[in-house]
C-alpha cells in the first residue's frame, strides 16, 4: 500500500470524517465524559485501543466468516476486547476506571467501532485495518479532548485538572494549569447542557476550517493558470 493510502486513511479518520465532528457517533460518552480533559483523554485511549484491537482481529478472520452472521461476530469480538482493555484499566488506573465508570463497558455498543468492523475491517487487510483503527480512535480522542478542554476551561477555570487519575501521584499534580486565580467557576459549561452547546461551537468551528481550505485549493489552479500564461507572456 502507498504512503498516500496511508495518508488518506489516516486524515479521514482524524479530521474529514471525524467520529465526533462529523459522523456523530458515540454522542453518548462524547458528551457525558467530556466534563474535563482527563476524563476524555482515558475514554478517548481506551476507545482507540479498541478500535485497534477489534479491527485487526476482524481483519485477520474476515475470511472466516460468513456474511450472514458477521454482525454477531463483531460483536462478540468487540465484547473481549471491551473486556480486556476494562480489566487492565480496572488493575492499573483504579481510580480513572472508577471516574469513567459504565462508560467502558459501554464501548461494546459504541457506533463507530461496530461501524469500522462494517465498513472497513471486514473488507480490507490487517495493516489498512490497523491504521483505520488508530485514525478513527484518535479522531474520537481529538473529540473528546477539545470539548473536555473548554467546558474545564469555561467551567473551571482550569486544564488537566485531577491529571493524577492518568498520569500517577508524581507527575500529575504537576501537569494541572490554572488559568485564572480565584475563580468561581461556570457551572452551566459543566452540566449536560453545557456539552450540547461546547459540541456545537466546536463543529461551527471544524465548518468554518473546512470552508477556508476549500476556497484556498479552489484557488491555486487558477494562480498556477495566471503564473503559466505569465511564463508564456
Amino acid at each position: 500500500m502507498s504512503e498516500t493510502d496511508y495518508r488518506h486513511i489516516f486524515k479521514n479518520g482524524v479530521w474529514t470524517q471525524n467520529t465526533g465532528f462529523v459522523a456523530l457517533l458515540g454522542l453518548c460518552p462524547l458528551l457525558a465524559m467530556s466534563n474535563s480533559v482527563v476524563n476524555g483523554l482515558g475514554l478517548g485511549l481506551a476507545t482507540m485501543l479498541v478500535l485497534l484491537m477489534s479491527n485487526v482481529a476482524i481483519s485477520l478472520i474476515r475470511n472466516l466468516v460468513r456474511p450472514e452472521v458477521r454482525i454477531p461476530v463483531f460483536v462478540m469480538v468487540i465484547a473481549c476486547v471491551v473486556t480486556a482493555v476494562e480489566l487492565a484499566m480496572h488493575a492499573f488506573l483504579p481510580a480513572l476506571y472508577t471516574v469513567l465508570g459504565i462508560f467502558i463497558p459501554l464501548i461494546v455498543t459504541n457506533c463507530c467501532v461496530i461501524g469500522r468492523a462494517e465498513a472497513f475491517a471486514f473488507k480490507h487487510g490487517v495493516a489498512k485495518s490497523a491504521v483505520d483503527g488508530i485514525a478513527t480512535g484518535l479522531g474520537f480522542t481529538l473529540a473528546l479532548v477539545l470539548l473536555g478542554a473548554l467546558r474545564e476551561a469555561v467551567g473551571q477555570g482550569t486544564l488537566l485538572g485531577q491529571a493524577d487519575l492518568l498520569f500517577g501521584t508524581t507527575l500529575g499534580p504537576h501537569l494541572t494549569v490554572h488559568l485564572v486565580d480565584d475563580y468561581r467557576g461556570f457551572l452551566l459549561a459543566i452540566l449536560p447542557p453545557g456539552a450540547f452547546i461546547g459540541l456545537g461551537c466546536l463543529i461551527a468551528l471544524k465548518n468554518v476550517f473546512d470552508a477556508r481550505a476549500k476556497r484556498r485549493a479552489a484557488a491555486r489552479p487558477a494562480v498556477t493558470t495566471l503564473v503559466e500564461e505569465a511564463g508564456r507572456a
